[in-house]
């Protein structure tokens, strides 16, 4: 009798949901849309069969996704729907969890991203905080106090261990929020990811560019000294940069002089949609690392308008006297730079 339900209900929303995806009246945003849906017996289920003594009869879990017929039907431009229905060789038809679908068919067809709705604008902490992006190693740590909102978290967290690069949780109810999530940067619900969302990595000739549109409006401004493309092409090695989804947000440099075990650190660029959140200071402290690798136990840094930030980050003022005798030869009268000294500490 329960799966009678089960299956009067799917039915329905599937009729609902392609009656309101057929819509096309004129002057209306759907208007000429002509968006053909498919259904079908794209899902295999099997029974979850007896648990602690419990036949759960009816209720499934899903066997097989059928991979190749949901891509031809999308290589030809059909919106394909899934129900929570699967359907056994057996002509038996299982009800199966909607979050085990999804994930299921996310990773058979080799999804890049899976999109999960919920009530909430996202996934939130226990002290109500939105979280932004998180990486799956990060979830347990998180435990969110809404059971909707844990639901989809670990469903994100499912789907990316299974292979799936991004899982993306917004809210239903917020208008355009699948608009904003999948074309901004950084879209308005909670982003789960695979690995870190935001990464730290070595700059690579390609970079340059993007290095480029960071620091111009700093050099127009006369913060930073103005950087030729040829010449950040041939220091390209020196850079360290942070990426989010593809894009560079921050940069950082360093010069080492190992005659004098001296180093400068240079040109620390973060973009200003994302600054406030330590991004300088973590490339900061991650060239101090590469310094003492290399044997430094000193960096420096020359700085027009930015001298209390490094004085907080344990940087003293120093003469440029001090400096390496190869910098103090370019060091720029006119700019007049001040020179703050750091000693490093042994790891």
């Amino acid at each position: 009798a329960a799966m009678a339900h089960v299956r009067d209900a799917a039915g329905a929303q599937r009729v609902e949901i392609e009656a309101l995806l057929s819509m096309g009246l004129p002057n209306s945003p759907m208007q000429g849309a002509n968006l053909r849906i498919v259904s079908g017996n794209f899902v295999t289920g099997r029974p979850i069969g007896v648990l602690d003594g419990i036949d759960h009869q009816l209720t499934g879990r899903v066997r097989g996704i059928d991979r190749d017929g949901i891509l031809a039907q999308l290589d030809a431009g059909s919106i394909v729907l899934l129900s929570p229905l699967g359907y056994s060789p057996t002509g038996e038809v299982f009800n199966l969890a909607l979050e085990d679908v999804a994930v299921q068919a996310a990773v058979a067809i080799g999804a890049q991203k899976l999109v999960l709705f919920g009530s909430a604008d996202g996934v939130r902490d226990r002290e109500g905080r939105l979280i932004r992006q998180c990486a799956v190693d990060e979830i347990a740590a998180l435990a969110p106090a809404e059971p909707e909102q844990a639901r989809l978290l670990d469903t994100a967290g499912r789907a990316c261990r299974q292979g799936v690069p991004r899982c993306h949780v917004i809210s239903y109810e917020a208008d355009a929020a699948l608009l904003e999530e999948l074309f901004t940067h950084d879209g308005c619900g909670t982003l789960v990811t695979r690995r870190p969302y935001e990464q730290s990595r070595q700059a690579k000739i390609d970079d340059v560019g993007g290095i480029i549109e960071l620091i111009e409006p700093l050099e127009a401004e006369g913060i930073l000294l103005k950087r030729s493309r040829e010449l950040l092409e041939a220091e390209i090695d020196r850079f360290r940069l942070l990426e989010r989804d593809g894009r560079i947000i921050a940069c950082a440099a360093l010069y080492p002089f190992p005659a004098e075990h001296c180093g400068e650190l240079a040109c620390i660029v973060s973009h200003p949609d994302y600054r406030g959140a330590r991004r300088g200071q973590r490339l900061l402290e991650e060239l101090e690392a590469e310094a003492r690798t290399q044997g430094l136990s000193r960096v420096f840094v020359l700085t027009t308008q930015t001298a209390h930030w490094f004085i907080e980050q344990g940087f003293v003022e120093g003469s440029r006297d001090e400096l390496p005798s190869a910098r103090r030869e370019l060091y720029n009268l006119q700019r007049n730079s001040k020179v703050f000294f750091k000693d490093l500490q042994a790891p």
